[in-house]
């Protein structure tokens, strides 16, 4: 079953169960994902569960980003909604690998390098990427690779 095909069951289940928070989150989920394949002609075909996956991490990211936000205007209920928003979505997800682990993937990216530098981030970043898939979260990534350029 598809992520999307697993969104859209859920979604009746949560209805059946009145489950309104829920509903709302997996509708949007469901939302972003179609205006994604009409936006790149897939309508009819579907995205694959890789670019499925992208989305919803860029939507839990916004969840934490909007979470933040909230909690530094001091609206704590509107930061624990974006949380629950933020559960619901890493619930489709696959597990993130650990800081240790994607820095192992670094590692490994810089033996295979000679002697790179701070003009060689965008491509060891992509290739760590590449290395990672989607398991791994892109900022850690940038931030691990940076450091090491620099350190």
């Amino acid at each position: 079953m598809t992520i999307k095909q697993q969104l859209e069951v859920d979604i009746k289940n949560a209805m059946l169960a009145g489950d309104k928070v829920l509903v709302t989150t997996l509708r949007g989920l469901k939302s972003v994902i179609l205006y994604a394949e009409v936006a790149s002609g897939e309508r009819e075909k579907g995205l694959s569960d890789e670019v499925v996956t992208s989305l919803l991490q860029k939507e839990s990211k916004k969840r934490v980003e909007s979470s933040e936000l909230y909690r530094q205007g001091g609206n704590t209920a509107m930061a624990d909604a974006e949380d629950l928003e933020k559960t619901i979505i890493d619930g489709y997800l696959p597990e993130q690998m650990s800081e240790a682990d994607i820095a192992l993937e670094v590692d490994k990216e810089f033996k295979n390098r000679s002697a790179p530098t701070i003009k060689d981030l965008g491509q060891v970043i992509g290739a760590v990427k590449k290395a990672c898939g989607s398991n791994a979260d892109s900022a850690i990534i940038a931030r691990l690779v940076k450091e090491r350029l620099q350190g």
